[in-house]
């Protein structure tokens, strides 16, 4: 045998010749491989794809497994959960209300029976000591006393039937116009919930919740529910009006019971819509009409007041009058941001059209930013129903597939043949009736703008300062070619056609200079 020092010595020389080298990328992405199949990739695309049209399927049927409860029927096993049933017990329902040596092994749990009696039981074997508190609703095995369930907290089912979402489906890339809103919601929702140490260490709290103002139709819901989904929180929406009851104490009640339903949540984010309906400002108005809405307001206000701005539950609110609110709601440790979402710009229009008719069957070469352009002062909403109503036409067509000019068509029908409906706000100072119908204002209108026009455009279109009072003008191509002559020489300024920096569109005007075929010609 080798004496132990040439062992040793020989013993270091093989660890020398054996270096260790890391794994490159391609090494890495071949260990992933180990075990599957020559087509494993697109067996997976393919499931992929098969999971995409399933929901898709389920979205336009209005079914849901959140909103059903109930699992596939494939994984359905009606027998034997049939036996199961009649072969458990039921449970009798009790609420603990005092832990007798709690901190001992064999604790003891005083239950109460409503109409019955109080009884003195141990836990189940599935019940774990830390799971029941003195005051908690419990599930009782009335043969073996024996608490085998803690129950959730008693809620109205008023409270329990609202718009309750446990992951939404909306992501930001669904959402087009808002790119400065969403920065601000994940700055203040989205960043405590998932990285709470950050506020820790810096020893600040972050802000309770957020008050989201503007037109409707503009994404404030859209917003809320793509945060939620971001932070895997559950998404309840209230409406106002719900809040607001017959009978006094109803509202308030319903408020907390509320927020007692949202802390037995992961994370939650409760979002009120049409908040103006219970958070209006307070006042007398002698007759006490208004009591019981703000003794509701009240409720909220305390139960702002009374959450960890650090826990899992954020509160966003929306509306359309932030005037009107009350400041008691508004102040700093309530509400500490406000979030203005505007009509979007010409990019985010053309976003909008873009991300609503990725789902549709449409040509390729259709030009977003024109039809965004012709579509000032509106909403997300209302581009939305102009892409419905280009599916619309292309139906109507016996069409399988939408063209540039169906979603023109589709601007004349919602954008201006629907404008008196809009939802955008409208200007108080002049008489709206005379530009809707007198046809002379319109001509005059429209030769006024005409005569600014510097650009070479697809469509020659006035643009008011309300939608409402649009008048196109199409000339056609022999009809230009006679009046090649004209000079244009009253544009004292560039003037975009169909954009939002027109300064002229900012202030509405009464007279106009009919100046085509008067002052113009040679």
């Amino acid at each position: 045998m080798p004496p132990k020092e040439d062992w040793e010595k020989s013993k270091v020389g093989e660890e020398n010749d054996e270096k260790i080298t890391a794994l490159d990328e391609g090494d890495i992405a071949l260990l992933k491989t180990y075990g599957q199949g020559p087509y494993a990739k697109e067996l997976k695309k393919t499931d992929n794809d098969i999971k995409d049209v399933q929901k898709r399927i389920n979205e336009k049927i209005g079914v849901k497994e959140s909103d059903t409860g109930l699992a596939p029927p494939n994984l359905w096993d009606i027998p034997a959960d049939k036996q199961r049933m009649q072969e458990e017990q039921p449970l009798q329902v009790a609420r603990c209300t005092k832990i007798i040596q709690a901190d001992g092994e064999e604790a003891k749990y005083i239950i109460n029976v409503k109409q019955i009696a109080k009884f003195v039981v141990a836990l189940g074997e599935r019940v774990s000591p830390t799971d029941i508190e003195e005051g908690m609703r419990v599930g009782v095995d009335r043969n073996k006393y024996q608490i085998q369930i803690p129950l959730p907290p008693k809620i109205d089912p008023s409270v329990t039937m609202m718009q309750v979402e446990e992951k939404p489906d909306v992501t930001y890339s669904d959402i087009g116009g808002c790119k400065e809103q969403i920065e601000k919601l994940r700055e203040v929702v989205e960043l405590p919930l998932l990285q709470p140490e950050r506020f820790v260490n810096l020893g600040i709290d972050p802000p309770k919740g957020v008050l989201l103002y503007g037109p409707p139709g503009t994404g404030k819901t859209l917003c809320a529910r793509a945060v939620a989904n971001r932070t895997d929180a559950t998404f309840i929406r209230v409406i106002g009006s719900e809040l607001v009851q017959k009978y006094v104490g109803e509202g308030a009640r319903m408020v907390r019971e509320l927020f007692e339903m949202a802390r037995t949540k992961k994370a939650c984010i409760i979002f009120f819509d049409e908040v103006d309906a219970i958070g209006g400002a307070r006042y007398d108005d002698g007759a006490g009409g208004d009591n019981e809405v703000q003794r509701t307001m009240l409720e909220l206000i305390n139960q702002l007041d009374g959450f960890d701005p650090r826990g899992n539950i954020k509160v966003l609110m929306a509306t359309n009058r932030p005037d009107t609110l009350d400041p008691a709601l508004l102040r700093p440790g309530r509400l500490d941001r406000k979030v203005e979402f505007s009509l979007p710009d010409l990019e985010g229009r053309s976003h909008i059209l873009k991300i609503h008719a990725k789902s549709m069957s449409v040509e390729r070469d259709i030009r977003y930013e024109l039809i965004g352009r012709l579509c000032p002062n509106s909403t997300g909403a209302e581009l939305r129903s102009v892409c419905t109503e280009a599916g619309m036409f292309a139906i109507r067509s016996r069409r399988k597939v939408a063209t540039e000019k169906d979603f023109l068509e589709a601007v004349n029908k919602v954008i201006k043949s629907y404008a008196k409906f809009s939802s955008t706000p409208r200007s108080n100072g002049c008489d709206v009736s005379r530009f809707l119908f007198d046809p002379n204002v319109k001509q005059n209108r429209s030769s006024h703008r005409i005569d600014q026009t510097v650009l070479k455009v697809h469509l020659i279109t006035t643009v008011l300062f309300d939608k409402r009072l649009m008048h196109q003008v199409k000339e056609n191509h022999h009809h230009i070619k006679k009046r090649k002559g004209v000079k244009l020489k009253h544009a004292k300024r560039k003037v975009i056609i169909n954009s939002d920096d027109s300064d002229e569109a900012e202030q509405p005007t009464i007279t106009f200079t009919n100046t085509i075929g008067k002052n113009n010609q040679n």
